[in-house]
């Protein structure tokens, strides 16, 4: 997992550089599938669960692609939105797996059920930037 200030996004690939886009993710399907484009996760959820179980969970640790402030992800499933200048539709929830339990701790099979972001797709070309806003 690396920090970027921007990213480039790609309908039907996602954001480009990452695991997925490339096809080297753990789960990647082959081919490729729009609700593996792009996942978001809510830093206040993970800021609930490191407080809940008292571990050193962070926001890479949750191992999504950009981690929101003040934004309800839940309720963007099945919606379309914009993150900057890029479309979005929100697919389904992004819970939690074996993997990223194996990885962090078992916790998060619980602690982060319908807390663990939204899987999503890109409708539309452009940068997203550190600092953008989401709106509908």
């Amino acid at each position: 997992m690396v920090k970027r200030e921007s990213v480039r996004a790609i309908p039907g690939q996602g954001l480009e550089g990452d695991r997925y886009f490339l096809g080297v993710g753990t789960f990647s399907p082959k081919p490729q599938k729009p609700d593996f484009e792009l996942t978001l996760i809510e830093h206040e959820n993970v800021q609930a669960f490191a407080a809940q179980t008292g571990l050193a969970f962070t926001a890479s640790l949750a191992r999504r692609n950009i981690v929101t402030s003040g934004v309800r992800l839940n309720e963007l499933v099945g919606r379309e939105f914009y993150i900057g200048e890029v479309r979005i539709r929100g697919l389904r929830l992004c819970e939690p797996c074996n993997h990223l339990a194996k990885l962090t701790s078992p916790e998060v099979l619980r602690g982060l059920v319908h807390q663990g972001g939204l899987r999503a797709q890109v409708l539309s070309e452009g940068q997203i930037r550190t600092g953008d806003f989401i709106k509908e």
